[in-house]
């Protein structure tokens, strides 16, 4: 192709992205777009949220806005409070300066600079003084695609844990304990905060407290990823449940690593506005220097610094009373709404006597539902019906709404039908 870059090859297109401009494309008026995972109201549009534009209202009216470089650690009303948000604000992380927080572009980018901090300084007890290329990273089964692209990225060995049981739609947590057991001592557990992206299905408490059990008995690092806090349940300390278990535990010697994104839950999808929070296990201002230094050098070496406009708007949100009950008033709108469509989704597919047990859709929680359509039902939805989902059976529900439901249940019955006749 060229002898300036003879190896380069051209890459399919991205599945999520390419599957939107698939969507784009199509020329039918009913077409429903379960793929891109943002949040839509009742009528197919997005949706900005009421706090979001309060805090934008107020913030550009400020005598000193501006649009000036922030530091290199970001936007500090802003990461002050979203670690209060993620952690509590009484979390004895805080209380005892125990949490260094850095602004991320959003959680992939809190992702990628945890991976790329680890690697460069994680020591399994200090044992090993270049431990981070014998570290394994384990990422469910199955997991957010972009996990393996981070990673794989920055060098890691990827391994896996079982998650998803197919055949019952449950939690596989056997498996998930028995891989904690089985891993090196030290390795890197990526956990879901809530609402497992792609399932849905997160463990219940008495699940959560068996995992975290089980990684501090086996000296595992937890890296929680959490892109839908409030988002979930409406109700941010609820989904915050397992972080604040970990934080707590006496037992767990390692330190914790936390990847935040407020894209969903505020709503700012295109503004980027993320956190790294690196919580160490006793105060030591001595190390939290040396941290949030190397933190700073990678951030600087990567973007320079952070963007301020939507951490601001976040920051304005968390720090005035009037905005923040008017956030936490929409998280209820947003979560609200879609556990709404999972019930109608469900009671659809009964009324139809669709083949099949359909009760996972309610059982999971947060923006998708693993479906347990096949790949090739969900490419005779995209054919066949103009409905747009992931190949791995993947549905938004926010997609869903009183008018295009009942078409979509129509095309999973269809669908089902085709590929699993009634005997």
């Amino acid at each position: 192709m060229s002898k300036y870059f003879a190896n380069i090859v051209e890459l399919p297109p991205d599945p999520l992205f390419g599957l939107k401009a698939r969507f784009t494309q199509d020329s039918r008026d009913n077409k429903v777009d379960l793929g891109i995972g943002a949040y839509r109201d009742n009528n197919g549009k997005p949706w900005i949220l009421p706090a979001v534009k309060l805090a934008e209202k107020k913030l550009v009216a400020k005598p000193d806005y501006n649009h000036e470089y922030l530091g290199i650690s970001g936007y500090q009303p802003f990461l002050t409070e979203s670690a209060k948000v993620i952690l509590g604000p009484d979390s004895p992380a805080i209380l005892h300066d125990r949490v260094i927080s850095q602004q991320s572009l959003s959680g992939t980018g809190a992702l990628h600079l945890a991976g790329k901090f680890l690697k460069d300084f994680y020591t399994v007890d200090g044992l090993n003084s270049k431990a981070p290329a014998s570290v394994p990273i384990y990422l469910s089964k199955p997991t957010w695609a972009n996990h393996n692209q981070i990673f794989q990225s920055l060098g890691y060995e990827i391994k896996s844990y079982p998650y998803w049981n197919n055949d019952t739609k449950t939690l596989d947590i056997d498996g998930f304990l028995q891989a904690i057991r089985d891993a090196p001592t030290g390795s890197i557990f990526l956990l879901h905060a809530c609402a497992h992206n792609p399932t849905g299905l997160d463990p219940t408490a008495d699940q959560w407290k068996q995992i975290l059990k089980e990684i501090s008995i086996n000296n595992h690092l937890p890296l929680f990823d959490s892109a839908y806090q409030g988002f979930a349940s409406g109700n941010l300390d609820k989904d915050n449940f397992a972080v604040r278990l970990a934080i707590e535990d006496e037992n767990l010697k390692v330190p914790i690593v936390i990847c935040q994104s407020f894209a969903k839950n505020v709503g700012m999808y295109g503004e980027r506005v993320g956190a790294i929070h690196v919580i160490v296990k006793e105060k030591n201002p001595t190390l939290n220097r040396a941290i949030r230094s190397q933190l700073n050098k990678l951030i600087r070496s990567e973007i320079s610094n952070p963007p301020a406009y939507g951490a601001k708007v976040v920051a304005e949100i968390l720090t005035d009373k009037t905005l923040r009950a008017q956030w936490e008033e929409d998280l209820t709108t947003m979560s609200s709404r879609i556990i709404k469509m999972r019930k109608s989704l469900r009671e659809l597919l009964i009324s139809y006597k669709t083949p099949g047990n359909w009760d996972h859709i309610v059982n999971q929680t947060g923006m998708f539902s693993f479906t347990g359509l096949t790949p090739e039902m969900v490419a005779r939805l995209e054919k066949t019906h103009g409905v747009y989902l992931v190949s791995s059976g993947r549905a938004s529900v926010a997609g869903l709404n009183d008018g295009n439901v009942e078409q979509v249940a129509k095309a999973f019955d269809e669908v089902v039908r085709y590929y699993k006749p009634k005997l």
